[in-house]
């Protein structure tokens, strides 16, 4: 039975908005943050004569900040006790500004890193808070829903790319100028929408709380499950420009910046087709599916790279689709074994943990790039074979009263 602030809601929103596009949409503009560095790498190593692991570096301080912030967010529990769409908008604020700072003052590395920290901790209040604000205004068809989600932060992670090999922008200054801006509309609309009639909030700050969540066997196996998916996730997206470069030397740095895009945007695809399957099949198997194909290709990238640079590339755009859509379906299944009160906390820990295995994927990876050349892949994939294992008792609990109506 909803509140009455919950009806006022429902009364204030106008009938042809729909919340979850909506979300889905800011989700998009918000997370194209994420990595505007990456997307100019090529003109950051240019301009400030960086290497391939410099460019690990950035990525991997937008990531230790994350991890700190969504830390932060899950141990004192903030994302709960706060309305989220006021979180959601002082973080991209924050973000945008720190992101800013890195077009227009910085002039080194290590300028450039402090600032990617702090963009990657106010992320900490995007992601995992727009999942919450996702569950409060469409809870029974949450896999589907989150998909959508997490199909909007796999284009705005590829939203650079684009921008920088259509050369929609003079320099790279404005590329990741046009980003800040994305991340501030994406804030003033979730301000505009508001919590949904389904939010539950804490009425106090719960600290070392979410700890509790690692209690609940279905939370436990999700999150684990969840971990080996990071291992593998964004070390792949900071190396697609490399794989790419590798398969195609020649080719100009529009061509591998267009291409970038199309492997990291064609997640997308993974993701909503993934949220559809799932209201059939169930988000465990869906989850084990996506990751189960995912692994196999880390295993076999770097003998098809040796059989031609077409069929490597065809590998990697199956493997942009499925390296991806098995992430929101873990948000999934973790959200509906935790209590109601500590969805955004428990989410929160669960991001933590694995971007702080993804912040040590990425730059040994990226720093063994130079000795070990496609055969980097294979280090990605104890990732996989780990989180399959760990999703094991989610699917021996399957049952069709089980299935997510998502």
């Amino acid at each position: 039975m909803l509140n009455r602030r919950s009806q006022r809601l429902a009364v204030t929103i106008p009938p042809m908005i729909r919340p979850v596009p909506l979300i889905v949409l800011a989700q998009l503009f918000g997370t194209s943050l994420w990595f505007s560095a990456n997307g100019v790498g090529d003109a950051l190593m240019r301009d400030w004569g960086l290497t391939p692991h410099d460019i690990g570096t950035l990525t991997a301080s937008v990531q230790l900040g994350f991890i700190l912030g969504t830390l932060l967010f899950a141990i004192s529990g903030l994302a709960d006790r706060f309305a989220a769409s006021r979180v959601f908008l002082f973080s991209a604020i924050t973000g945008a500004t720190a992101n800013l700072a890195l077009a227009w003052l910085a002039q080194d590395l290590a300028t450039a890193t402090a600032y990617r920290f702090l963009t990657g901790f106010a992320l900490a209040g995007i992601y995992p808070v727009g999942m919450k604000l996702i569950v409060s205004w469409a809870p029974e068809r949450r896999g589907e829903a989150l998909a959508w989600l997490v199909g909007m932060l796999t284009l705005g992670t590829a939203t650079p790319h684009l921008l920088q090999g259509l050369s929609l922008a003079p320099g790279w200054p404005w590329v990741v100028t046009f980003a800040s801006g994305l991340a501030l509309l994406g804030g003033t609309l979730i301000a505009w929408l508001g919590d949904g009639p389904h939010l539950n909030r804490s009425p106090r700050l719960q600290w070392g709380g979410v700890f509790h969540s690692f209690r609940q066997p279905g939370f436990r196996a999700a999150a684990l499950g969840y971990f080996g998916h990071m291992w593998e996730l964004y070390a792949f997206w900071v190396l697609v420009p490399l794989f790419i470069a590798g398969l195609y030397p020649l080719a100009s740095t529009t061509t591998l910046s267009l291409l970038a895009f199309v492997v990291i945007g064609v997640g997308a695809i993974g993701c909503v087709w993934a949220g559809r399957l799932s209201r059939r099949l169930g988000s465990a198997r869906v989850a084990v599916g996506a990751l189960a194909i995912s692994g196999s290709l880390c295993l076999l990238y770097p003998w098809l790279v040796e059989l031609s640079a077409e069929l490597a590339l065809i590998a990697l755009l199956i493997w942009g689709v499925t390296v991806i859509a098995d992430s929101a379906q873990f948000s999934a299944l973790a959200s509906r074994h935790t209590p109601a009160d500590g969805v955004a906390s428990a989410l929160a820990i669960m991001n933590s943990i694995g971007f702080g295995l993804s912040a040590l994927a990425i730059p040994i990876t990226t720093s063994l790039w130079q000795d070990l050349g496609a055969q980097v892949s294979w280090l990605l994939l104890p990732g996989a074979v780990l989180g399959v294992v760990a999703m094991y008792p989610l699917l021996r609990a399957r049952s069709p009263v089980t299935i997510e109506s998502s």
